[in-house]
């Protein structure tokens, strides 16, 4: 109740900020800092939600995005010298992945750090009270493919959390510790070199160190009188806010059970794989494998992906097309009673190639080869004669884990290692 008084109160007194921006001593941008002093390692820039500002493209590989040392210093003097403050920044992070999108952390103690699960659908913040860690979890959907923007304000206990312009938590916690030492790292789209990295694109990074900073991204909240349609949003936000409510008692009530039990550990299980980390829970794709994978308390599980049948009409043919693990239906041709996918040839008086379902003549100068007649043979769907032992696999037959590329008469095929049968049955 106390969270929706506060709530009727701001919108109907709150006072605008005057002046705010005035001072860019007080205000930091992140990315254009960290391109200044060439910080940017293992990340591309792209276009962003807008095109007045650089944005960057976060890959799951490895990377180092953090801070030289004379910004760090210039982080840690304005977090000492003020009580109050308001990380920015437009995300654009890949669906159902979860990451850590700015952290300031020294060791295992976490000083800021704020981070969206694709996989429970919350954002978090990590802080420290009194040398103790602190978490806030606000059920939330992030990674979902599109661009947000979000805005986490800190008034020493007082917290304010926008997304895309609309307030959607206001909560009164423990006064953050803002004492930083010199010895922590900033880092941008990932907690270390190797655990939690964000998968997607960030832009408009900002520390402001003033009153109300969420203004400088959602000027339109810079108002004093509400309309009828902020007063029926407001209604609407509070049935929300009930809803809402009752979500976090339960996801509390698990978070205190799971502090209980890791109150005397600071150490999270991950999962190392073709040199990658995933921390605890954390699920990715291997679509060389056809396999969904996921890490759990240090160990990887993975299930092979399930295709269902292809259904294909009688004028087409399920074939496996490379990149992808299940059949795809493809025109077929016939021709002199037998039947050929798009793509397969055939000699007999000339080279014929199946495309659109027809059987086209192709024209193809052949290379000359060092072998007699007697050890030509002519290769599966192809129209050139090789010489007997020709390595077919040299020419880069990609084969998946737990099997190996195999030489045949008249093409490669990739074979089962002892121990395992074919994912495609």
């Amino acid at each position: 109740m106390d969270i929706y008084v506060a709530l009727v109160s701001f919108f109907f007194f709150a006072k605008p900020a005057f002046g705010f921006g005035s001072d860019q001593d007080y205000q930091l941008d992140i990315i254009s800092e960290l391109d200044l002093a060439n910080a940017t390692y293992g990340i591309t820039q792209v276009g962003g939600l807008h095109n007045g500002s650089k944005a960057f493209l976060f890959r799951d590989v490895g990377r180092a995005v953090h801070a030289p040392p004379h910004i760090t210093e210039k982080v840690v003097q304005l977090f000492r010298s003020k009580s109050e403050f308001t990380f920015l920044a437009t995300i654009q992070q890949k669906s159902s992945t979860s990451g850590v999108i700015f952290s300031i952390h020294e060791s295992e103690h976490s000083y800021f750090e704020l981070e969206s699960s694709g996989v429970r659908e919350e954002i978090r913040y990590h802080y420290r009270f009194k040398g103790k860690p602190r978490s806030e979890s606000f059920p939330y959907r992030l990674a979902d493919g599109q661009w947000h923007k979000i805005a986490l304000t800190i008034s020493t206990s007082h917290l304010l959390l926008h997304v895309d312009c609309n307030r959607i938590y206001e909560r009164v916690i423990d006064p953050p510790q803002m004492e930083l030492t010199l010895g922590s790292g900033v880092w941008l789209g990932q907690h270390s070199h190797k655990h939690g990295l964000f998968k997607g694109i960030i832009q408009d990074v900002k520390l402001i160190f003033a009153p109300n900073g969420y203004i400088t991204q959602c000027p339109n909240l810079n108002r004093t009188c509400p309309t009828c349609s902020d007063f029926l949003s407001l209604v609407q936000g509070i049935m929300d806010l009930q809803e809402l409510l009752a979500k976090m008692t339960l996801k509390l009530n698990y978070a205190e059970s799971r502090l209980t039990q890791l109150e005397g550990c600071h150490c999270e299980r991950t999962c190392s794989i073709n040199g990658l980390v995933y921390r605890d829970k954390e699920l990715w794709v291997e679509p060389e494998n056809c396999r969904n994978c996921a890490c759990k308390n240090g160990v990887v599980e993975c299930r092979r992906i399930f295709c269902p049948p292809a259904n294909c009409s009688e004028d087409m043919l399920p074939v496996h097309v490379d990149g992808m693990c299940c059949k795809t239906c493809r025109p077929k041709c016939t021709y002199m009673g037998q039947t050929f996918s798009k793509g397969q040839r055939f000699l007999s008086k000339s080279c014929r190639e199946c495309k659109n379902g027809l059987m086209v003549k192709v024209t193809e100068r052949c290379p000359e080869i060092n072998c007699s007649l007697s050890e030509q043979i002519l290769p599966e769907g192809r129209c050139c004669n090789v010489c007997r032992g020709y390595d077919f696999c040299a020419e880069g037959l990609i084969c998946g884990e737990n099997s190996e590329c195999k030489n045949r008469n008249t093409k490669a095929e990739c074979e089962c290692r002892s121990g395992h049968a074919s994912i495609y049955g």
